[in-house]
């Protein structure tokens, strides 16, 4: 159980003080909004232009759903605070060639799960990317569920379903992929991902250069269901982003809960 700070004491406007900085006008300072957002016409040719540099191939129809998004997202963000990304050039490569690279890397599995896209990262991407394939999106945070539900319509994404809850073990919606480009480490994604992911299933988490020490975290009864299968490490091209993609595959399947309660929308 947590317990309460009953002296309110906050180590980080400590060092605030310390330095002589008021950490109230400091949060009242921070802008969260792009200096500025292109029309998706704008974003289209800049986004060409940005893929081109960087070597990433993409379809004129997908840089178009992508130019979309881009927007809607921007404008949606001075409030709701989405991304800490806001030039176009970063978003492009950090967000939509970051979530779409690892098609080069291995074959996704569908139904394919987004565990904990935030607003949409890197399911909304591979929605575009595979517009016939059913993805799901969850996010426990209420105000990005109905982003997405926007974005949804706006981009009139199609065998898209956003499950506003955070997945746990009593998530029984069946599903042959999971990917997820959240913190949260891998065993405990693994056990919450292990009522809904079916036998032969695979589980793809998309890492910093520093997951190693997560391995070591896995406990021999997750190990009795899962399976390491790649270990890819790669970069962005033409950047100094390392990343690595961790795949584990669903060998043998668990007890199902007694209280299964998802909620697709």
């Amino acid at each position: 159980m947590a317990h309460k700070n009953k002296q309110n004491y906050s180590p980080y406007k400590a060092r605030l003080e310390k330095a002589g900085i008021n950490p109230v006008q400091k949060a009242s300072n921070r802008s969260f909004k792009a200096e500025k957002i292109y029309s998706p016409e704008e974003a289209n040719d800049r986004l060409a232009d940005i893929f081109r540099n960087h070597d990433f191939k993409c379809s004129h129809e997908e840089r178009q759903k992508l130019a979309l998004f881009y927007s809607v997202l921007m404008q949606n963000q001075e409030h709701q605070n989405f991304t800490r990304l806001l030039k176009i050039k970063d978003i492009a490569i950090k967000h939509f060639i970051d979530s779409l690279i690892i098609t080069e890397l291995c074959d996704l599995q569908f139904p394919l799960l987004d565990l904990g896209t935030g607003p949409g990262f890197p399911g909304i991407p591979l929605k575009i990317r595979y517009p016939d394939q059913k993805i799901l999106l969850a996010e426990g945070v209420q105000k990005r569920v109905e982003f997405l539900k926007t974005v949804r319509e706006k981009l009139d994404l199609k065998n898209l379903d956003i499950i506003g809850r955070n997945v746990n073990e009593f998530f029984v919606y069946p599903v042959n992929g999971v990917i997820t480009r959240a913190v949260e480490d891998i065993p405990n994604t693994l056990r919450n991902v292990l009522s809904c992911l079916q036998c032969g299933g695979a589980v793809y988490f998309m890492k910093g250069p520093g997951v190693d020490p997560e391995f070591k975290l896995i406990p021999d009864e997750l190990l009795e269901f899962y399976t390491l299968e790649k270990d890819i490490a790669y970069d962005l091209k033409h950047t100094e982003n390392h990343r690595r993609l961790v795949i584990f595959r669903k060998i043998k399947n668990a007890p199902l809960p007694d209280d299964p309660d998802e909620e697709v929308e």
